[in-house]
């Protein structure tokens, strides 16, 4: 066997030539026995991305089940060496509702986030809240957010108000349950006629047996309601209301029909400002054994929405007519708020048996004991009446 006539080669599996001519640059290696370079500078650079391969893949061979383990373990830090971010940049692109539950904590509302494509990682967002002082109390609802959002960004969404998707129902003093149906439905979208459904049936709502009807049990006030929800639970939350107004009032169980019954009457006949005189009137004339002779009593009971009832409601015998039976009407003809709640608990003190307000615009009214006095104010209102007819439809 001839002898080799350089020096000796150190190459092979292991040797030092292999790895020198890994990282060589390819304008040298080529030059050994290969073409020289035919671009200069602009070669190397289209030149340098296999070298940078290589050296990943050498790191890769090295480090070997090390690097998994390590990725496993800071996956986030392991990307970002590699220039990776874990959050998006901007307020986002297509809007989302996202629902955050009752008791979810900042990891659950994380979690949703990145399921939902708002943000790019759980972590993104979790790791905010853990650096934002004072901790952030973000409240349950759904909320119009936007695909691709920065974690500060959501956040932001997620502490303002005007971000939660609510319906709002404004219900005011006075209403009847037909007219909060309405408001309700038009407000939120429910169909009219599920939430009439309901309303057929207000024992299942803890409405008392002897209640004619739902009305009166609907508690006037402004409710936010979050999208999807039922019909039966609109009105539950209007009923518990009211059932939570009369405890604070101080009205027993065994009590709530009739003095429903009278706020309501109250509610709708008195002026916000004389209530209380209106409830004493009202329960002098049941003690004189009198009608009360309430017009708003007639006009309900005919199925009329007008102030002044027609001819033939006054003659309509119904038991809401208070012309024709003595005592208080079948039940409440009105959802009366806390004001008249307390005027039917804590009447006026006086000796009134009549009342006529006559002057609808400003709701003056005047208080009588005798016929005669009462009779001069109702020639008042007829005057006023007659100048100002469109009261009167």
């Amino acid at each position: 066997m001839a002898a080799s006539s350089g020096p000796q080669s150190t190459s092979g599996p292991g040797g030092l030539d292999d790895f020198s001519l890994l990282l060589a640059p390819r304008e040298i290696v080529d030059g050994e026995g290969g073409e020289p370079p035919r671009h200069g500078r602009d070669q190397r650079k289209r030149r340098r991305w296999p070298w940078v391969l290589a050296v990943v893949l050498l790191l890769v061979a090295l480090v070997g089940g090390g690097g998994a383990a390590a990725y496993s373990t800071y996956p986030e830090q392991v990307k970002a060496l590699f220039g990776w971010k874990n959050d998006y940049t901007g307020s986002g692109t297509a809007p989302i509702d996202v629902v955050v539950a009752q008791g979810d904590s900042g990891s659950d509302i994380a979690a949703v986030l990145e399921r939902s494509g708002v943000t790019k990682t759980e972590a993104a967002f979790y790791d905010l809240l853990l650096k934002t002082k004072p901790e952030p109390s973000l409240e349950p609802g759904t909320y119009r957010l936007r695909k691709h959002m920065s974690a500060a960004a959501a956040l932001k969404a997620l502490e303002d108000p005007a971000a939660r998707v609510v319906s709002s129902v404004a219900i005011p003093e006075g209403s009847t349950a037909a007219q909060i149906l309405k408001i309700t439905a038009k407000s939120t979208g429910v169909s009219l006629a599920d939430l009439q459904a309901v309303a057929k049936d207000p024992g299942a709502l803890g409405v008392p047996s002897s209640a004619p009807s739902i009305e009166g049990y609907l508690f006037p006030a402004t409710y936010t309601f979050e999208p999807k929800t039922s019909p039966t639970k609109m009105l539950q939350t209007m009923v518990d209301r009211m059932f939570k107004a009369l405890d604070e009032a101080g009205v027993p169980k065994a009590d709530r029909e009739r003095v429903l019954t009278l706020a309501g009457l109250v509610q709708k006949e008195g002026n916000g400002g004389d209530d209380a005189k209106v409830a004493r009137v009202f329960l002098n004339r049941i003690a004189n054994g009198m009608p009360l002779q309430s017009d708003a009593t007639v006009s309900y009971g005919a199925g009329g929405t007008t102030v002044v009832p027609t001819k033939r409601q006054y003659k309509d015998d119904n038991r809401y007519n208070t012309y024709l039976h003595k005592g208080l009407p079948a039940g409440p003809i009105s959802n009366p708020g806390d004001k008249a709640i307390a005027a039917a608990l804590h009447p006026a003190k006086g000796s009134w048996l009549f009342f006529v307000t006559v002057d609808l615009s400003t709701g003056e009214t005047v208080f009588s004991t005798t016929d005669a006095q009462h009779e001069k104010a109702a020639d008042r209102f007829r005057a006023w009446l007659a100048k100002h007819p469109d009261y009167a439809k």
